[in-house]
């Protein structure tokens, strides 16, 4: 079989699957066979590399999902998302919305309610103002109740900020800690995941 030139026959515009094939000089199914098999066993799909596009995008969004939003080194300080309210108290509707926090668990037993609301306050500074690591620490109304909540770096899942975080509760001597993770609302508020 002779090479025909499509657009000297009046074909005109060459269709550009040929052209990518190496197949421009041939009319549909006029390639060699030894031709066609080699290069034609190799189609490129535009549907099924759609798919493969949309499954990888897919893949990387789905791994993206948690990531650190520490700056630089996990010893480097993480800038605090606001600063802390003057006079150190916290409102009440963004105390109310921690549910308790941790200090509401069994760490929680024995202390006053006013105490309580002293831990609360602590959990809500520790996981909205400090960077990683930083102790808040919190004094009750006896000289041997006290606490101190630390907060880990840090990460996001999905459109939410959250962070994992301790709170240990001292009854004189002795010290019972609780582990928990809280995540932010778009109002600033925490709230514990359980």
């Amino acid at each position: 079989m002779s090479f025909i030139d499509l657009r000297a026959a009046g074909y005109g515009q060459i269709s550009d699957k040929y052209q990518y094939y190496g197949l421009a000089g041939f009319p549909d199914g006029a390639a060699p066979n030894s031709f066609r098999s080699r290069n034609t066993s190799r189609s490129r799909d535009p549907v099924a590399g759609m798919k493969i596009r949309v499954a990888l995008v897919s893949a990387l969004l789905a791994v993206s999902g948690c990531t650190t939003l520490g700056r630089g080194s996990p010893t480097s300080p993480v800038t605090p998302a606001a600063t802390p309210p003057a006079g150190g108290k916290v409102g009440a509707s963004i105390v109310a919305a921690m549910n308790g926090g941790l200090i509401g668990g069994s760490i929680g037993s024995g202390l006053s309610d006013a105490e309580k609301r002293k831990g609360l306050e602590a959990e809500y500074k520790a996981l909205e103002y400090n960077a990683s690591g930083q102790k808040v620490t919190w004094k009750g109304d006896s000289s041997s109740h006290y606490g101190e909540v630390v907060a880990a770096q840090p990460y996001r899942v999905g459109s939410q900020d959250c962070r994992q975080y301790t709170h240990t509760v001292y009854a004189g001597a002795s010290g019972v800690t609780a582990r928990g993770t809280a995540c932010r609302n778009a109002d600033g508020s925490w709230t514990p995941l359980t």
